[in-house]
């Protein structure tokens, strides 16, 4: 028995690579992001999902809303999908990040480096895990689809591939992109990696 899941990233915000909005609360989707959630939802309809679940925030909720209604299903909220908690980091802009030597840690080794008040990544991708095989648990032999955030989805690769967390900076997971992860009780498997389901577009 294997259950599919579609690890979709949360589509464009207007904030996009100059701050680090972690978990502040009002970052939405811009027109554009509006738009590659649409595209998301035309890639999604024929994968036969039985559910939709998404990180609480507003852009990944909005991101999941138009793939549910597209297939008939309700948007679910799934804590363990959330952004990594950056603590006091979160609403920064990059520019100034860059000058903090605890965020050059982070970057370094972020295995073992927690944002001032946040977790570690191995925090984040342990409750991640926990909440995959719940689902996997749950639904069985299904499809499903969660939205959620790119450092998030990335901690599901590297531990699927057997690597560790500081794998995560060797490939990109962009804006709307979706990467299918596979699991049983045998382990995991990557079958697609950041597929983008737009065109057109400047991610």
């Amino acid at each position: 028995m294997t259950t599919t899941f579609f690890l979709v990233r949360h589509a464009a915000h207007d904030r996009l690579g100059r701050v680090l909005c972690g978990r502040m609360p009002g970052v939405t989707l811009g027109r554009e992001g509006r738009a590659q959630a649409e595209a998301l939802a035309g890639r999604l309809a024929g994968e036969g999902l039985a559910a939709v679940y998404a990180s609480p925030l507003e852009r990944a909720q909005e991101t999941a809303a138009p793939v549910a209604a597209r297939t008939g299903l309700a948007v679910g909220t799934l804590p363990a999908l959330n952004e990594i908690d950056f603590g006091a980091w979160a609403g920064r802009d990059f520019d100034a990040l860059h000058g903090d030597p605890a965020w050059t840690g982070w970057n370094r080794a972020r295995h073992v480096t927690r944002p001032p008040g946040g977790e570690t990544a191995l925090e984040a991708q342990g409750r991640l895990l926990r909440g995959l095989e719940e689902l996997r648990h749950r639904h069985g032999e299904a499809r499903l689809a969660l939205v959620s955030h790119a450092d998030v989805i990335k901690l599901a690769i590297v531990h699927a591939l057997g690597l560790g967390p500081e794998a995560m900076a060797r490939f990109e997971v962009g804006p709307a992109s979706v990467s299918v992860l596979v699991l049983g009780e045998w382990g995991a498997k990557v079958e697609s990696l950041n597929e983008r389901a737009f065109l057109g577009m400047d991610a």
